[in-house]
């Protein structure tokens, strides 16, 4: 297998060994499938009737593989299905290159359940309740000398991705993650496995599960190395200095600057939360919303029960302990409860674990001891807490809760406040024709005003063309008027009166009675016309100019205090 990237630049082997197997899990399309569906292949092939120090040769392998991949593609969509032939050939190569260096050309079973077990898809709770029935007797207790060839097996893996100087297996293996030599039983060993930190052996297997649940993670703040406003995977935050983060590329490599410095501890996210979610999260933990001590797993029962194939098939065993069909079949070599473990209210069982009808648990005899010692265990973890601490606990959350319920209270009055100010406010900046709508009289009279308005505008454009024509008529006949002036001064009164003079355009306010004497109406006349009456004109042409003259006049005031008028009604 040919790394797409460049993994030796990782500083810390922890991250740079899960990254490396994450690699080889993904590039072998054994991400896809689940452990449940493992469990359901190695019983398919028969891997259950065999003991776990026999072997089988490469191409028996070849099918078992070629069995769960083509599994694999039934249960994937059309769009996603995979090539099968190449996941086969990869798996395959790897496999027999990891436990099968010297060329013998055969696997030890239980060399090739603890890879296919531990590189496979799924919950790591589900995985380590399957290894601990590998190593576990009839009872229920796990045998250290199977445990220690798992680990012989396991850390083959970090061998193969060229880490073994960090994860290769020795003599202490064992002791590194069980110091004590006492009964391990199965919620014992999901408790060391899955602690904070794991085992040192082991500490790449849940850090490969945290990088396949945070590959697609994203976090909206900016990289202080490498000044990137976003981040994918995982986010570092040092404790020591104050707003200082970092992107899990820039942290893998060892990248510093400023006052921060790699000896400085980091805390790692792998989910962004804002700060107010934040902050509502710490208040409810300090009031005792959110329990401080969450168990890393459910507790399951420590009663295993017996291989199935050393039990006798009976009918009546079909009829009480049927697994639903959407549940893969386990391994019948494996021992895992067949019960639902007890669990507290906030916590529910995984999806994937098999579920039996009410009937064989209410005929399970050992069903009340197991709520007896559950019940029993949860009592000695609450009697572990001193009364003071608790009445001094009690009081304290009390005190912040009616603090809390006084601000929520007061808030609500703010908004409330808020509310009343913005519909004042929306009432204040109505306009006017809602609140003229509300009387009619009052709509109606500002209608009429808007058309008798439209009306007067329309009629004084109209009077203005008809000065304007009127003014060209009274040029051209005073033009006509000094030609016949200058040409002949002995014309006869005939001549001039078969000329054709314009007629002035009179409008409605024409014949209104002159008030103005003939200085006043001849206010506006052109140049032409002035001079033509002073140098003496007809006298019937004249006053035919001068009541042409004050019409206009008479018909533009009218029309001026009419328009005055009008605004007037409008304010």
């Amino acid at each position: 297998i040919k790394w797409g990237q460049n993994f030796d630049v990782i500083r810390l082997s922890t991250y740079r060994t899960a990254c490396k197997l994450r690699f080889v899990q993904k590039r072998c399309n054994l991400h896809l499938v689940d452990v449940w569906n493992m469990i359901e292949a190695f019983r398919d092939s028969g891997l259950n009737t065999l003991d776990h120090n026999a072997e089988i040769n490469v191409s028996r392998l070849e099918t078992i593989l070629s069995s769960i991949y083509y599994q694999l593609n039934k249960r994937l969509p059309t769009m996603h299905q995979i090539n099968v032939e190449q996941s086969i050939s990869l798996l395959l190569n790897f496999m027999v290159a990891t436990y099968d260096s010297e060329g013998h050309g055969k696997l030890s079973i239980f060399s090739m359940k603890s890879m296919l077990a531990t590189m496979c898809g799924g919950k790591i709770v589900d995985k380590l309740r399957c290894i601990f029935s590998q190593i576990s007797d009839s009872n229920g207790v796990m045998a250290f000398a199977k445990f220690d060839q798992f680990l012989h097996e396991v850390l083959k893996l970090p061998t193969a991705v060229f880490e073994g100087p960090s994860f290769g297996y020795t003599e202490h293996s064992v002791q590194t993650c069980f110091p004590q030599q006492k009964k391990i039983l199965l919620n014992t060993f999901l408790d060391i496995l899955m602690a904070d930190p794991p085992p040192q052996c082991l500490v790449w297997l849940p850090l490969m599960h945290r990088l396949a649940n945070v590959e697609n993670a994203f976090h909206p703040v900016e990289c202080s190395y490498c000044r990137s406003e976003s981040m994918m995977g995982f986010r570092y935050r040092c404790q020591q200095c104050h707003g200082y983060q970092l992107c899990q590329s820039c942290f893998w490599r060892g990248h510093a600057n400023g006052p921060h410095s790699n000896q400085h501890q980091m805390k790692e996210h792998s989910s962004w939360k804002s700060p107010a979610k934040t902050l509502s999260h710490a208040i409810s933990k300090s009031l005792g919303c959110v329990p401080i001590g969450e168990l890393p797993h459910p507790l399951f029962p420590e009663q295993l029960d017996k291989p199935q194939d050393s039990v006798p098939h009976t009918p009546a065993q079909d009829q009480t302990e049927r697994v639903p069909a959407s549940q893969p079949a386990q391994d019948q070599t494996e021992r895992v409860p067949a019960s639902q473990p007890a669990q507290d209210q906030t916590e529910r069982a995984p999806a994937s674990q098999p579920k039996l009808s009410l009937s064989s648990v209410l005929e399970s005899p050992s069903r009340l001891d197991e709520e007896h010692r559950l019940i029993a265990r949860y009592a000695a973890r609450l009697a572990q807490c001193p009364p003071s601490d608790l009445s001094f606990n009690f009081d304290a959350n009390k005190q912040q809760r009616q603090l809390i319920a006084e601000l929520e209270n007061k808030n609500r009055e703010i908004l409330q406040e808020i509310q009343r100010l913005h519909l004042e406010h929306e009432q204040a900046s109505q306009p006017t024709p809602e609140k003229a709508q509300q009387n009619p009289t009052l709509l109606a009279e500002l209608r009429l005003l808007r058309h008798r308005k439209d009306e007067l505008e329309r009629r004084m454009s109209a009077l203005q063309e008809s000065r304007r024509e009127l003014m060209v008529q009274l040029e051209g006949l005073m033009r006509l008027l000094k030609v016949q002036t200058g040409g002949s001064t002995h014309s006869s009164p005939s001549h001039g009166a078969g000329c054709s003079m314009p007629m002035p355009i009179r409008s409605t306010s024409a014949g209104s009675t002159p008030t103005h004497t003939p200085q006043d109406c001849l206010v506006g006349v052109g140049g032409d016309v002035l001079e033509a009456l002073a140098q003496g004109v007809p006298r019937n042409l004249r006053n035919d100019l001068l009541v042409a003259a004050d019409s206009i006049t008479n018909t533009m005031s009218s029309l001026v205090k009419e328009l005055h008028s009008g605004s007037l009604r409008d304010t």
